[in-house]
């Protein structure tokens, strides 16, 4: 039973790694300020679970009176027990993220914390990176985290004899000799428990008895679950790169690939067996540097941005037995090769520098065309003999 008073986009990837299921939807739901409670139906029988983001999807258990005398409550729904506790508490959050498809974003965003009551301003916590790509979810993240942060600022320990106030449920308090406790509530944990003794005689049998020890805060806001850890992936992992059938160069704008962890055992190797994964390049300017995407079937190292399972990139590539380097190793150990491959055709261009004593040679192989553009001078130097052959 979704309680939606919050937009929450929808993200580009988002991984459950080394959770539960219920840890994994705990987690998001924290980052995007959602608490759930059990809602009961009209009669009381049916229950539901409710994910909410607001207090406003609370329901009211109308007023309860405080009364601590529990000898002269009757069959009356009271609170005997009701101690406020006031607790410094993170005052405001800054936090801030990076996206590389806006590298000039600032992506900060901060919170100041409400209904301070007299604390100190100067308790901030600074959160990077923040989790977050775009503008909507920093500036939510940031009062999420907020409002998490602050959930205990301003708490109280009650007991009642009421089985009806447990998570989910606001009520107003009267009677309480405190008068600005008087006031509405809202249960955040509530822990019930019952005796119904065996009688051995009618007369010496006790009563059915019903405890119920809750915490409450108050209702003109929304607690939320302060941030949960987000797993973090130990190290590089080894992945497949993957796209389309018969497609043997599969990349998007930004020259990223898609891959398939070993360890993923339901998504097939197609074109959607991850989302687009950033490839580290040997040099990257504006314009200029080395570009090398990694082909379909290739094995590559991927590492993830601060251990973050939602953000990998690829560091690197390597050969296995079934994708051989060129030449024939340990036989050709003095080689230093870059040899690419005709796309989806047997030839190749290939760069060689052998390094075997006198047998120094440097290599250009082009498997069709071979332009040379020279904007001024051109000067060859042949110490001994020069060949040329045509046709």
């Amino acid at each position: 039973m979704p309680l939606f008073y919050e937009e929450h986009p929808a993200r580009e990837f988002c991984v459950q790694y080394g959770e539960s299921d219920l840890g994994f939807l705990t987690r998001l739901w924290a980052e995007e300020g959602i608490f759930f409670f059990e809602r009961c139906g009209k009669e009381g029988a049916e229950q539901k679970l409710a994910v909410c983001d607001d207090v406003a999807g609370l329901t009211s258990a109308g007023t309860l009176a405080f009364n601590p005398d529990t000898g002269t409550g009757g069959s009356t729904e009271y609170i005997s027990d009701f101690h406020y506790r006031a607790k410094i508490r993170p005052s405001s959050v800054e936090t801030q993220d990076y996206t590389f498809k806006t590298p000039g974003w600032p992506g900060y965003y901060g919170h100041d914390g409400e209904n301070l009551n007299g604390q100190g301003t100067q308790y901030e916590i600074f959160d990077y990176p923040g989790r977050f790509k775009d503008e909507q979810h920093g500036r939510d993240f940031a009062r999420y985290r907020m409002e998490g942060w602050r959930n205990g600022a301003e708490q109280a320990f009650c007991v009642s004899n009421s089985a009806r106030l447990w998570p989910g449920v606001r009520f107003t308090l009267t009677g309480h000799p405190s008068e600005t406790l008087n006031r509405e509530w809202q249960v955040v944990k509530s822990t019930l428990s019952g005796e119904q003794p065996q009688a051995l005689h009618g007369s010496q049998g006790e009563g059915t008895t019903l405890s119920n020890q809750f915490e409450v805060i108050p209702a003109d806001r929304t607690w939320r679950v302060p941030p949960l850890a987000k797993p973090s992936v130990d190290g590089p992992q080894s992945a497949i790169v993957t796209g389309p059938a018969g497609e043997e160069i599969f990349c998007d704008e930004h020259g990223r690939v898609r891959v398939k962890f070993h360890w993923d055992r339901y998504n097939p190797a197609t074109e959607a067996s991850s989302c687009w994964v950033r490839v580290s390049q040997a040099w990257a300017g504006p314009g200029f540097g080395n570009l090398a995407i990694p082909r379909v079937g290739q094995e590559v190292i991927v590492d993830f941005l601060n251990g973050d399972p939602d953000q990998p990139i690829i560091m690197g590539r390597t050969y296995h037995e079934d994708n051989r380097s060129p030449g024939s190793l340990p036989g050709t150990k003095t080689q230093m090769t870059i040899r690419s491959k005709t796309y989806k055709g047997s030839g190749f261009n290939e760069l060689r520098f052998e390094d075997a004593t006198d047998k120094e040679q440097v290599y250009i192989h082009a498997q069709k065309d071979m332009d040379t553009e020279v904007l001024n001078n051109r000067t060859t130097d042949v110490k001994v003999d020069h060949t040329e052959t045509v046709g």
